[in-house]
């Protein structure tokens, strides 16, 4: 372990800076890989926790429906006890010994009448109330088949797209792991951060153009000169990246640069030539 450190620490500025762009080379893949998932993980998240939340809200109405079904059964046994009540006050009616108790077996009659009434009335608004639950039910569960139709294409969608791209990513993870132990600990942490902190998830850019390859910002000569010597890490100035010479990130002169001078040539000489005429 102490040799690796001492390997680290041993490097070269250079040697530092390429391994670092390696790294963010390897990374970059991965980034694509996760890009070419697209949204299909969240939409897989989304619709899981919506089936989910469909599954509770139909085993919550399920349980109101039995609570119902079971408060209807409580009134029709009031209502049976009423009418055994009243079948008595009024067998009783006919042997009354005065006034007094004929009036208030009458109003023994007509409380059981008005009981009935009530349960009778609250029969039919539990039912009404049954009814709209199980139109409830019955939506949510054609909703819940839906959703669960949705979730098991796009879980296969998304299992198919991991499966193609598992090996080359889990490749690419080991090397950037490997290639991690050869960067100096400071370094790697600060390239991490910035990486968190760019959109396009670049921690090291190389120099096109005299200008900066993550914010395009110009980059003053003095400055260049720095990175093309490779004697320290240099960052722009204006977003954080870590800069390298695009000799050192193996890529060729830039085309488009070269490009802009025969345009120039081809113009200048246009215009020479309407001159002349």
């Amino acid at each position: 372990m102490v040799k690796k450190k001492e390997t680290v620490i041993d490097m070269t500025v250079e040697e530092k800076l390429k391994n670092l762009y390696q790294l963010q080379t390897m990374l970059s893949e991965i980034d694509k890989i996760r890009i070419l998932r697209g949204e299909l993980p969240l939409e897989v998240e989304d619709l899981e926790d919506e089936v989910e939340g469909l599954r509770t809200r139909i085993d919550h109405t399920q349980e109101e429906m039995e609570d119902l079904r079971a408060h209807i059964s409580r009134l029709h046994g009031q209502i049976d006890e009423a009418v055994g009540k009243l079948r008595g006050y009024q067998d009783h009616l006919d042997n009354v010994a005065n006034n007094r108790e004929y009036d208030l077996l009458n109003k023994e009659i007509e409380y059981q009448n008005l009981e009935i009434e009530l349960c009778q009335k609250r029969i039919r608004e539990a039912n009404n109330d049954l009814k709209r639950k199980e139109d409830q039910l019955n939506q949510n569960e054609q909703l819940l088949d839906e959703r669960s139709q949705d979730l098991d294409m796009k879980k296969n969608e998304l299992d198919e797209i991991i499966a193609e791209t598992k090996a080359e990513e889990e490749k690419l993870r080991e090397k950037a792991k490997n290639l991690e132990l050869t960067i100096e600990p400071r370094l790697l942490q600060a390239f991490k951060r910035i990486r968190k902190n760019s959109r396009n998830g670049l921690g090291i850019v190389y120099v096109q153009r005299d200008a900066c390859g993550g914010c395009f910002a110009k980059i003053p000569p003095q400055r260049q000169l720095d990175v093309r010597m490779r004697k320290k890490v240099i960052v722009c100035e204006y977003c954080g990246r870590i800069l390298i010479d695009s000799e050192l990130a193996g890529v060729k002169k830039d085309e488009a640069q070269v490009e802009e001078k025969p345009k120039r040539r081809r113009l200048s000489s246009k215009k020479k030539a309407e001159g002349e005429a």
